[in-house]
């Protein structure tokens, strides 16, 4: 991004607003200049009264997609066809296999819980270790996790290296490919585990998961965040609980990529082991992908063997100079890890797994283009997902096309407004590198830009002050076209009264401080149909 030497001061804010498209009036009349239609994209910047700075020039997002599974048909080909038919047999038994097993687990897990108070509740409470005599009877369900890999074609699997001592590394990370990986560390290690509090109500998996002492975390949740760093530094600093395993991804990948990693488990500060996990694969890419559960164990059963790589890495420690621990101590296990895999780390995350789940629940072709790399968004522009998930529900609204882009009319449209001068500026501004169309990392970049510029806030209470009514403190639907007629064209009366109600957030048929404030906040570029009040000067728009 571009700017100048020197700051923006408050005196930005009486920079005209445009220059080629919109005059000021002088005497109820435009000035002289001729104006050309066909330039009012060309140059101009409609938000030049907030700050001196410049659009973004985006680099444009990564063509890495580190979601996608590569094989998400049901069989596929020739070989698939005559693979499936060999193997439904063996599927079969395979079946009853994973069945048994689930239930001596199960069973051996109830036992090793019963009588063991307020087993609901303990992984809340900061409670003790799990018992001796109970973790002895657990190694039953770690077999029954070994029969389970066996029935999904796990016949042998490869493993490199060893796990440190306990009191050397007492925290594990992993990258996370499949379900499987938790299903071999259970076997494996026997961990306590960070995992999401909806996984307690699953069945089967609740039961166990409790046994291996879990830390859950609400990842929405500042607080419970927090608590859960909290829970992970008090099990490690103790011997007598098993080592914590986290996944700092915070979902699967396809183990082409490593994505952006979470910091829960490097800011108590112990030393960590990173664990690589790779499943070569010909025929079948074995990544909980965009690909179904049934679908994926379908394909699992119906494999004459599935292929794991298990390799332990060094021992990270964190870095000596604390105020660097948290981020330095996460970049360099990443490395570690990526130059184990071969794989190059992202910017992806989490975020945008959530992001492509929505699209591909709206039904969206090309879903990946709706990532927007948000580890790089909410480091530069601080974006959380909440808030990126809540302007690609308007932005799937605005009717994207195969490529996920949207085209002025269809953006305009959401808001009841058409293609005047003014609205093909602002959509200039998001569409820089002039495709006529912008997709959604463009559209979410662009409001995250003008809500950090130093005079949004004050432009947005300027705007308010100016345009409400100074009894009431609100503004009506008329007020607001009397407002807007300084700036352009007015709409239609249908559309006029849409463009309200985007205001009026709470529906009460009038427009509060709260109402425009949160309503800019969310549509940021909207301020510019107000530069005319924080300008205190009039325009009328030439067509």
């Amino acid at each position: 991004m571009a700017s100048r030497n020197h700051g923006p001061s408050p005196t930005s804010l009486s920079t005209p607003l445009l220059s080629d498209s919109i005059a000021p009036a002088v005497n109820g009349h435009a000035n002289g200049r001729d104006h050309d239609a066909a330039s009012t994209c060309d140059g101009g910047d409609p938000f030049a009264f907030l700050s001196e700075d410049r659009p973004p020039r985006d680099r444009g997002p990564s063509p890495a997609d580190p979601f996608r599974n590569a094989t998400p048909e049901w069989v596929g080909g020739l070989y698939g066809w005559v693979r499936t038919l060999l193997c439904t047999p063996v599927a079969a038994v395979r079946l009853v296999l994973f069945g048994l097993a689930i239930a001596v687990g199960y069973a051996a897990t109830w036992v090793a819980l019963r009588g063991w108070a307020d087993v609901q509740s303990r992984p809340r409470e900061g409670a003790g270790p799990m018992p001796a005599w109970r973790r002895r009877l657990m190694w039953i369900t770690r077999i029954s996790a070994r029969c389970i890999l066996f029935s999904f074609g796990y016949h042998w699997i490869r493993k490199k290296g060893r796990p440190a001592p306990r009191e050397l590394a007492p925290i594990v990370v992993s990258n996370h490919v499949s379900y499987i990986d938790p299903i071999f560390y259970f076997y494996e290690l026997f961990p306590t585990i960070v995992s999401s509090e909806s996984h307690d109500a699953l069945p089967f998996v609740g039961t166990i998961i409790r046994a291996m002492q879990v830390i859950y975390v609400d990842r929405f949740s500042p607080t419970s965040r927090k608590a859960a760093v909290n829970e992970i530094k008090r099990k490690a600093a103790c011997n007598s609980f098993p080592r914590v395993l986290l996944f700092p991804e915070g979902t699967t990948t396809n183990g082409r990529f490593l994505i952006s990693f979470q910091h829960g488990a490097f800011i108590p500060g112990y030393p960590v082991q990173p664990v690589v996990v790779r499943y070569p694969h010909v025929h079948f890419d074995q990544s909980w992908g965009n690909i179904s559960l049934l679908k994926l164990m379908f394909k699992m059963f119906t494999q004459f063997h599935n292929f794991m790589e298990v390799e332990y890495l060094p021992v990270v420690f964190p870095p000596e100079i604390k105020q660097e621990n948290v981020l330095h101590f996460a970049e360099n296990t990443s490395y570690a890890m990526a130059q184990a895999l071969n794989v190059l780390p992202t910017s992806y995350s989490y975020g945008d797994s959530m992001i492509m789940a929505r699209a591909v629940e709206a039904g969206k072709e090309n879903c990946s283009s709706y990532m927007v790399e948000m580890a790089w968004v909410k480091d530069i522009y601080g974006v959380s997902t909440a808030e990126a998930m809540e302007l690609l529900e308007c932005f799937l609204t605005m009717n994207p096309d195969s490529n996920g882009r949207v085209r002025l009319q269809d953006f305009w449209a959401l808001f009841g407004l058409d293609c005047s001068p003014l609205c093909k500026k602002i959509f200039h501004y998001f569409d820089f590198d002039n495709k006529e169309s912008i997709t959604f990392r463009q559209f979410l970049i662009g409001c995250a830009h003008l809500r950090k510029q130093p005079l949004f806030q004050c432009a947005c209470a300027t705007a308010f002050e100016k345009c409400r009514d100074p009894e009431t403190s609100e503004i009506s639907q008329a007020q607001l076209a009397d407002v807007l007629r300084l700036s352009m064209l007015l709409p239609s009366d249908d559309a006029m009264m849409k463009l309200f109600r985007t205001f009026d957030i709470d529906n009460d048929e009038k427009i509060s401080r709260d109402d425009f404030v949160t309503c800019l906040s969310k549509f940021p570029f909207l301020i510019a149909l107000f530069a005319g009040p924080v300008n205190g000067e009039v325009y009328i728009e030439i067509v």
